[in-house]
This record gives structure tokens, sequence and C-alpha cells, in this order.
């Protein structure tokens, strides 16, 4: 029988690097199937731009993107972040700073990470200061409330 005075212990993870990489790994992998991905981005983002900020993380070099936008060629930042690395959005100084890797080398994978996406959320929130804000995605054009048509008489006005 439990007694109520002993629980579980809740998993509160301190904001070591590897717990803050690992946090930024699962956010990560979730934004990518995630249906409004937008906040999840910017907190992978603004976490790692404040772990270099904090020399906790480091700017390695230049890849390729695999999925380039509106052009033939693209290139992001790789970042390294304990035993992670993550790609980020260039900034222009970092085309002058930062030795161009080429080709991402689809062989070097993260290592697991065993941090659930909320607790990975909590953390990097704590971290960055950010918050998500609960909005309703708009509907999109084809998903709007069916209107019926209104018929009007010929020549008759409405």
């Amino acid at each position: 029988m439990l007694n109520h005075d002993q629980s579980y212990p809740r998993t509160k993870l301190n904001l070591t690097i590897e717990n803050l990489s690992q946090a930024v790994f699962i956010v990560n992998r979730h934004a990518k199937t995630a249906i409004n991905p937008k906040f999840l981005y910017k907190l992978k983002q603004e976490s790692l731009k404040k772990l270099i900020n904090e020399g906790k993380a480091r700017k390695v070099g230049l890849h390729f993107s695999d999925h380039p936008r509106n052009s033939k060629q693209q290139s992001d930042v790789l970042v390294e972040c304990g035993r992670y690395t993550f790609h980020i959005p260039p900034t222009k100084s970092d085309f002058q700073d930062l030795p161009h890797l080429g080709k991402l080398d689809e062989n070097v994978r993260n290592p697991k990470a065993h941090i659930s996406l909320n607790a990975a959320k909590s953390l990097l929130q704590s971290y960055t200061g950010l918050s998500e804000i609960e909005t309703q995605p708009s509907p999109r054009k084809d998903q709007r409330a069916y209107q019926k048509p209104i018929f009007k008489k010929l020549g008759e006005r409405y």
C-alpha cells in the first residue's frame, strides 16, 4: 500500500549542457512533425543562441542545406552542443567567420535522448524565458465553415 507522503520523484532537470542539448534535440525532433512548429523552432533557435553566447555551445561551420528554399543552394550553421549537433539559420557574419564544410555527412547522427517533449519544453522555456501563447490556428481556406449560398429572384436586390 502506498503512503500518501511518499510520491514518485518528479523529473526536475537541471540546466546542465547535457540536459539542455537533449532538450533541444527533443524539441527539434518534434518540431519536424508538429502541426504548428513555429514556437518549437523558435525555442530551439533561442536556446542555441543563448548557449553559444554563454560559451556552452559553439558554431562549427556551414553546411549546404538538404532542403533549400527558393534557391538551388542554401547554407545552415552547424552548432555543436555537448554530444549533439544542430543546424540554425546563418547570419551575415557567419559567412565570413566560419569555414564551409560542404555537404552534410549522412552518417553522423545525434545520440538518442530520453526526455519527454513536455519536460524538454519546460526546461528550455525556463532557460530562455520564452513562453508559448496558446492561440487557435486560423482555419485554412479549404477548412472554413460552409455557408449556404443566398439566392435572389431575378431583378431583386438584397
